[in-house]
């Protein structure tokens, strides 16, 4: 199968990240590295690239794609961007722009394996790197149904979170849910065919909870930017693409905390995709730009009171 994914907000992230000829850069969630070549092109000669992504399968795929960029140094980690201000770090390297894309992209969408979309009937994993961590599946078996609600209701503001959440357990009672059907047919039995949106599946915002929760997606993400912040380099810049709520809440309120202490915040206001954007690439909807800038001679490292960029 060949894998496709077009880059969200491409322009825009160029744009505000600005690389130059030289410049160390990070892509956090590499994915098939389309932002990556363009930030690779803008480098070279002799710039520095750190790639990281959990899931291997894009990785390696990456690296396939990324080969021709010779004249730039291209180091790639099979891990989460949470430990990109560690390599960083372990490197002595400060970032001239660090760029996370906080979303899955199209191709784990369309590979019916990943059970990150509920078209296929296949095992209900949803895990970025299948070798790590439990399914999706062991989660909606084993969780409370309070615990279910306010994962649903949290993390994807989904108002019938109730209701599918005492459908998963009774559904359960006879039978462990194993596959995205049985997860969709929770969610059908639980919202009201006359209540249901015209816009989206029903399933939606289900399935980004349960991913979300899967692969603890928003654990330590405000910690992770301020160790970012602090590892960047005098007029480095830190961009985030968001994709919903949740995970925008977190990034404009550490945001607005590294404003606070000396940080400038370029998007008071997020940017968002441009109309003819949407049109061609339905998923970039959703999407929110925010950036943060150090300042020139601010000196190395983060302010104490926002904790240590190791």
């Amino acid at each position: 199968m060949s894998l496709q994914h077009e880059p969200v907000m491409m322009k825009e992230v160029l744009e505000v990240l600005s690389p130059k000829p030289g410049d160390v850069v990070v892509d956090g969630t590499v994915g098939l590295g389309g932002h990556a070549a363009r930030m690779c092109d803008m480098i070279a000669p002799e710039g520095t690239l750190l790639a990281f992504d959990r899931d291997p399968e894009m990785l390696a795929e990456a690296e396939l794609r990324l080969a021709s960029k010779q004249t730039v140094k291209r180091i790639y980690f099979n891990q989460d961007f949470r430990t990109a201000a560690h390599e960083l770090a372990a490197r002595s390297l400060y970032a001239n722009g660090i760029l996370l894309d906080l979303g899955y992209n199209s191709a784990q969408v369309d590979d019916p394996t990943r059970a990150f979309s509920f078209k296929h009937d296949v095992p209900l994993d949803m895990r970025f790197n299948p070798a790590l961590g439990e399914p999706a599946t062991a989660k909606v078996n084993r969780m409370s149904q309070v615990q279910l609600e306010t994962a649903i209701f949290e993390l994807a503001d989904e108002k019938w979170a109730g209701p599918i959440s005492r459908q998963i357990v009774e559904r359960r009672k006879t039978q462990p849910l194993r596959t995205t059907y049985d997860l969709v047919e929770c969610v059908l039995a639980a919202i009201p065919p006359r209540a249901r949106e015209k816009r989206i599946h029903p399933a939606t915002r289900t399935f980004m909870a349960i991913r979300i929760l899967t692969n603890d997606e928003l654990e330590g993400l405000d910690d992770a930017l301020f160790a970012l912040a602090g590892r960047l380099a005098d007029g480095g810049t830190l961009v985030v693409l968001s994709f919903h709520s949740g995970e925008d809440r977190i990034v404009k309120q550490a945001f607005r905390q590294l404003a606070d202490n000396g940080f400038i915040d370029l998007t008071r206001k997020p940017l968002v995709p441009g109309s003819s954007e949407i049109s061609r690439n339905s998923r970039s909807r959703s999407t929110k730009l925010r950036a943060i800038r150090k300042p020139v001679s601010a000196g190395n490292g983060i302010p104490a009171c926002l904790g240590s960029a190791s």
